[in-house]
């Protein structure tokens, strides 16, 4: 459990209901030291010549924003918000003789939950205290109580002859964190001997960020030491110690283990950034929105804060860090929002939902920006200007703090930055068990899970309810409702049918509610797919349930404006009903949304439901299109469902609220029957499409199911020249072989053939394809694919050791 969570909940803005500090964005590294007299009103003239003043008013302006005027409209909401809340906690901070706590719901102060929870509180009043334009700004009285609070929990709490109890992340990165930022806040008016005492406790439980203290054989990788490395940097600013900065700068590129576990390489298992995009925390967890982010806050924050300095980042790797920003951020970012597909057990936290870890990403990129290649900072900002402007449901200045609003409302205020369109094409995260399909309207993303990542994550009793978001969930992103996942869907959506997913409808028991996190990986191999010229692609999940005899092979197929999902060989012998869901919308609050099937308008009525047998297409107004290409056994439902936040997390600091929500939802799903034999399913997802547009695909079938059983499953497009296949085993499809298991994805057009294949189950060393054309020469082939053309031209693909990967080759 790290900052991952706790990052985007202390960051977050207006939305954040219980902690309100400005996203600590460091400024460009050219203008730190220029505005430093600004941010600081206490750093004396002499002061400009010391460089570790310089860089701690450089530290300070991240957290307060720096110079701005508190009269302009644009920040009003943001002061306001940051204001509001530490007044609030202010008021309510017990500074008796006899208190067990400094607030009364935070109480023993000695535990480590509470002791951090409460750092991070100080911290937002501290910030109050130093931004111009808040109530709290340079209050004598507030400052007393702060140095004082401070040395309670010193005393009580966070000290060095303690030992660590209870989860670490409080001590090693939550609470030293917020108590660096705090006294970088103050640290003109704090006395030395408190000083040196906070510095002593930190180098305690944080001497580097190379290991965890509580295990030093442990090394910490990721977001963890990305945290670590920001702790360090602040606790020897603070202390003039050259020697812990040398050691945060080099903990980014772990120069004390040889690189090992440095945050600007490439790895090829475990933790850390993936050449083809993924990121993965906690061995086997698809962590982009989160863990990710943090890396890429913390590592972007620690180059602008020591640029310039003799401390400065000069590792040539970082354009790692800077390739991510387009690999792997980009595609799983849809105007500003941060899939969920990539957010792990985040999703059930309450403060933090899909447009709040978005903005955090978003500013985390433009702060990147401020120090990066010319060429890529262009990119960004015209990237983030899209983002930011298409997100008017949730406005980004609704979600951060001054620091980040700043920059934004630079970058807005800019002619010469256009906003760049909505990102298009076709994604596969190999290394995470991941695809992005997106169009111009609208985007898919498909979380799936093997036994190399993880279905799930949980503990610390977050993600109670998240048994099925890593068999085959598909969410779709519409342009028109940026709320569908963000909008009270985790606390009032049935669980058991997300999706996307088959599952067998047993009876659920909560996920983690004991101490520290766990994950579930099944025992399948195959999950993944192909990418064929970055736009259309194939992928297949080998379903493995979890305590339950069921088993199913899925597919997916990614056709320009459609996609079309198979399922075959659905097995279960537990006597209980098996299920595929093929939507389960989020209609919110009061919707009405017409669902519409074979034309027929269907009631409207909430508790309606229906079985139908026949059906062949059903339209969903302001989601899309649904078609049947083998009819039912279709059920569908119309309900209201009411849950709270607490139903999926009761974390010591993330815990939900229990205010009831409730939401209405349109559902669509296959019922396979009590314990099916060789069930399957097919369907088509025709996102934003009309209900003419609907009628009409359907009886046009401009996609083709070729083949939906044990061996093969198999579609394709006649218009574009498509075929694309998932051979299970060896076999042959309209003349298209492949001799075992494997993604093929092959398009004929007048100008030459395009292949792609790839070995999702990571079990074979080769794979020879067999094309149902002819084929004179190879104009272009990956070194892993040779090609022998003729009449019934032949491909050996070396998929060994490509860990799923795609190959390609383009002929003619």
């Amino acid at each position: 459990m790290d900052l991952s969570r706790r990052r985007t909940l202390t960051l977050a803005g207006a939305a954040a209901t219980a902690l309100t500090v400005p996203l600590a964005l460091p400024l460009a590294p050219g203008a730190a030291a220029a505005t430093a007299a600004a941010t600081s009103t206490t750093t004396s003239t002499a002061a400009a010549d010391d460089p570790y003043e310089t860089l701690l008013a450089r530290a300070e302006q991240q957290l307060t924003g720096g110079a701005f005027d508190p009269a302009d409209p644009d920040f009003a909401g943001a002061l306001d918000a940051l204001d509001t809340q530490a007044a609030d906690w202010w008021g309510r901070l017990d500074a008796s003789a006899g208190r067990t706590a400094l607030w009364a719901d935070l109480s023993p102060a000695s535990d480590p939950g509470m002791f951090g929870q409460s750092y991070q509180r100080l911290r937002t009043v501290a910030t109050a205290w130093a931004t111009p334009g808040t109530s709290l700004t340079g209050d004598a009285e507030v400052l007393a109580g702060l140095l004082d609070a401070l040395r309670y929990l010193n005393a009580v709490g966070y000290a060095p002859a303690r030992s660590e109890t209870g989860n670490w992340w409080f001590w090693e990165i939550g609470s030293p964190r917020a108590l660096m930022d705090t006294c970088v806040l103050l640290r003109d008016r704090l006395p030395a001997a408190d000083l040196d005492a906070y510095l002593k406790t930190v180098a305690r439980f944080v001497p580097n960020p190379d290991r965890r203290t509580n295990s030093p054989s442990l090394a910490e990788t990721g977001a963890n030491r990305a945290d670590k490395a920001v702790i360090v940097a602040l606790r020897g600013l603070l202390g003039q110690d050259p020697a812990a900065l040398a050691l945060a700068r080099d903990g980014l590129s772990d120069v004390r283990d040889s690189g090992r576990n440095s945050l600007f390489r490439y790895v090829t298992s475990g933790d850390g950034f993936y050449p083809d995009g993924s990121f993965v925390q906690h061995d086997s967890v698809a962590y982009t929105g989160t863990y990710g982010s943090v890396l890429l806050g913390g590592a972007g924050q620690l180059i602008a804060l020591l640029a310039g300095s003799a401390w400065a980042v000069t590792d040539p790797a970082v354009g790692v860090l800077h390739d991510a920003v387009d690999r792997t951020f980009a595609p799983v970012l849809f105007d500003g929002l941060m899939m969920d597909a990539v957010r792990g057990r985040a999703i059930s936290r309450e403060r933090a939902r899909d447009h709040t870890d978005g903005a955090v990403a978003v500013s985390y990129v433009l702060q990147l920006a401020d120090g990066a290649p010319q060429s890529y900072a262009d990119r960004w900002r015209a990237a983030a200007k899209g983002w930011i402007l298409r997100n008017t449901e949730t406005p980004y200045a609704t979600l951060v703090g001054i620091p980040a609003l700043a920059r934004a409302k630079a970058l807005l205020d800019d002619p010469a930055v256009p906003p760049a369109q909505r990102l298009t094409g076709h994604f596969v995260f190999a290394d995470m068990d991941r695809v992005v399909h997106r169009r111009p309207g609208w985007a898919c993303a498909l979380s799936l899970s093997s036994k190399r990542i993880a279905a799930y994550e949980a503990g610390n009793g977050e993600n109670l309810h998240g048994w099925y978001t890593g068999d085959g969930m598909t969410y779709l992103y519409d342009g028109d409702d940026l709320d569908a996942f963000g909008d009270g869907f985790w606390p009032t959506v049935d669980p058991h049918r997300l999706p996307g997913t088959t599952v067998d409808t047993r009876p659920r028991t909560d996920l983690g509610t004991g101490g520290g996190t766990g994950t579930f990986r099944p025992k399948n191999a195959v999950a993944g797919g192909a990418v064929l010229d970055g736009r259309y692609g194939a992928a297949a999940m080998e379903l493995i349930a979890d305590g339950s005899t069921l088993r199913a092979r899925k597919a997916w197929f990614f056709v320009d404006n459609a996609v079309v999902a198979l399922g075959s060989g659905i097995t279960a012998s537990d006597g209980r009903t098996i299920e595929t869901v093929v939507e389960n919308r989020n209609l919110h609050a009061g919707g009405t949304q017409r669902l519409t099937v074979d034309g027929h308008r269907q009631p409207g009525a909430q508790g309606w439901s229906a079985r139908l047998t026949d059906a062949r297409w059903a339209h969903l107004e302001g989601t899309g299109g649904y078609v049947f290409p083998s009819g039912g056994p279709l059920r569908a439902l119309r309900e209201e469902r009411t849950g709270a936040w607490r139903d999926l997390n009761t974390g010591a600091d993330t815990g939900g609220s229990t205010t009831p929500l409730t939401r209405r939802y349109a559902t669509l799903w296959f019922d396979h029957g009590t314990s099916p034999a060789d069930a399957s399913y097919a369907y088509v997802l025709l996102p934003g499409a009309t209900a003419a547009a609907t009628a009409a695909w359907s009886r046009s079938r401009p996609v083709r199911v070729l083949g939906n059983d044990a061996g093969v499953q198999a579609v394709a497009s006649p218009r574009l020249g498509l075929l694309a296949a998932h051979f299970w085993a060896a076999g042959t499809v309209e003349g298209l072989g492949c001799d075992g298991p494997g993604t093929v994805l092959v398009r004929r057009r007048d100008d030459g053939v395009s292949v792609a294949v790839a070995d999702p189950g990571r079990t074979a060393t080769t794979l020879t394809v067999e094309l149902p054309f002819p084929v004179r020469r190879v104009v272009r082939a990956d070194d892993t694919v040779t090609v022998t053309p003729g009449r019934r031209p032949v491909l050996t693909v070396h998929v060994g050791g490509s860990r799923g990967h795609t190959h390609t080759a383009d002929l003619i």
